[in-house]
């Protein structure tokens, strides 16, 4: 441990961990990793492509879902190089400054998306309970500046958290155990009082995705009590059908969030690699799920991206 000792911030080389126990298969393991990637830049660049390509789509719904994609490619992006780096070369070395700023990144854009498909679940209540008004509610204008109200949230929110590092001492051992730089991991490897630290990211992820998560819940009560006093059963069921595309986004980010919070608190004795392989998840599933549900359950989705692949069989 004396090597650690009195280490200056800006000198620090942190070393990343790919699968521990696995480290003899990580080329293999790397195969579906890079599947996975390879699917979710190209799923949701094709979906990008799709809404700014197409008049049809240049409405509400798609345009928050252009907003969705656009932050899953900043997730696989923020991840891609530091994690198929260990499986390929093993290139575990990442400088303080750039572990700093790729835990910026990965913090910003899962803020992002927790904000986005808040922003989508209020576009469901406002088409469901008051379509009249729907298209003078949410304005081309409306919808940039709810766009840009999300980066600034989240870039306002997190800085001070990941700022707060710089002040710490690390001179513990400086392995990390993910693939990429994750804020509790970090603070763990501190010989300073991280209380302050801890405060911030917590008051942070609840004043952003605590926050969104009961803000669509309550947009889904009130969603549900809007439908069910629609009259009609095929008007009931065809508005339930809108929501579907949206319940699993919201399904596939917070239940692999949630997972990764409840095996860093309760899974202390659980195999290392299982904290591993759902902490890769939990960045992955999402960017990976997101096009391929819109793109099976969104008709117009569909039909653009055929249209796309395919457009001499349009």
């Amino acid at each position: 441990m004396s090597n650690f000792q009195n280490t200056t911030s800006s000198s620090i080389i942190f070393l990343l961990t790919g699968v521990p126990g696995l480290e003899a298969f990580h080329t293999w393991i790397s195969i579906p990793f890079c599947f996975l990637y390879l699917t979710a830049l190209s799923g949701n660049s094709l979906i990008l492509f799709a809404i700014v390509t197409q008049p049809s789509l240049h409405e509400p719904m798609y345009y928050f879902l252009s907003m969705l994609s656009t932050t899953d490619l900043g997730l696989s992006i923020s991840t891609l190089v530091t994690m198929l780096g260990i499986f390929w070369f093993n290139a575990r070395k990442i400088s303080f400054n750039a572990c700093l700023s790729q835990m910026f990144f990965i913090k910003l854009f899962t803020v992002m998306e927790s904000s986005v498909l808040l922003a989508m679940a209020f576009d469901g209540f406002v088409a469901i309970s008051n379509p009249l008004r729907y298209a003078t509610i949410l304005t081309d204008s409306r919808i940039a500046q709810i766009g840009v109200s999300i980066v600034i949230r989240g870039t306002l929110t997190l800085t001070p958290m990941v700022a707060l590092l710089k002040r710490l001492s690390y001179c513990h051992s400086h392995v990390l155990h993910h693939s990429y730089c994750f804020h509790p991991d970090v603070m763990k490897l501190s010989c300073t009082d991280t209380r302050i630290n801890s405060a911030v990211g917590l008051t942070a992820m609840i004043s952003t995705v605590g926050l969104d998560s009961i803000l669509i819940l309550l947009s889904y009560v009130l969603i549900i009590k809007t439908v069910l006093s629609i009259a009609s059963p095929e008007e009931r069921k065809k508005a339930f059908s809108t929501c579907i595309s949206h319940v699993g986004a919201v399904a596939i980010f917070y239940i692999p969030l949630i997972s990764l919070s409840f095996v860093h608190r309760f899974g202390k004795h659980a195999p290392p690699y299982v904290h591993t392989m759902i902490a890769n998840n939990y960045l992955l599933i999402p960017p990976v799920m997101n096009p391929i549900i819109y793109s099976v359950k969104t008709k117009q989705i569909r039909r653009a991206v055929i249209k796309i692949l395919h457009p001499k069989d349009t």
